[in-house]
């Protein structure tokens, strides 16, 4: 009953940070707004017993992400607080790809038949030595590309940002 409760409550909490994040014309308080949405996922992977699933979360998206966006605002932007509004065509193209990935998820969802597995044949594979040892052997290459991909990133972003002389 209180697991049921909690689930609400982080669902809930994720659904409107992330209603927050696409209606709010400041960039900052979408940047807030995008905390709540990742630390309510989070707080799910944590009611599912996905632990390490909820820490990668909180560190890498919340912690590690969520800043680089906001010094990214802080660095390109004159001021942090100013608004923005996009324009009837950005709007109409958003809403269209909205439309388009909520039906092909509500599809997905209800049209694919998902095996049953047991519990705990699932927890024995799944450790966090089987992932480190996954990634550290067979995802090794994918692992570094992502890296080498976000300090490009990164490194462009600086470029950006800098002032002209």
């Amino acid at each position: 009953m209180i697991e049921d409760a909690a689930f609400y409550i982080f669902a809930g909490v994720s659904l409107f940070s992330a209603i927050a994040v696409v209606l709010s014309k400041n960039i900052v308080r979408a940047a807030v707004g995008l905390l709540g949405t990742l630390g309510g996922v989070a707080c799910l992977y944590f009611l599912a017993d996905a632990n390490l699933l909820g820490v990668i979360q909180l560190i890498v998206y919340a912690g590690g992400t969520l800043i680089l966006i906001v010094f990214g605002i802080m660095l390109t932007s004159q001021s942090p607080w100013v608004g923005f509004l996009p324009t009837k065509v950005q709007a109409i193209a958003a809403s269209i790809v909205a439309v388009i990935l909520t039906i092909g998820i509500v599809r997905l969802v209800t049209l694919v038949p998902w095996a049953q597995r047991n519990p705990d044949e699932l927890s024995q594979s799944l450790t966090v030595k089987s992932i480190g040892d996954a990634l550290l052997t067979t995802y090794l290459v994918p692992f570094e590309v992502a890296s080498v991909l976000l300090l490009v990133v990164m490194i462009g972003a600086a470029y950006l940002a800098r002032t002209e002389k």
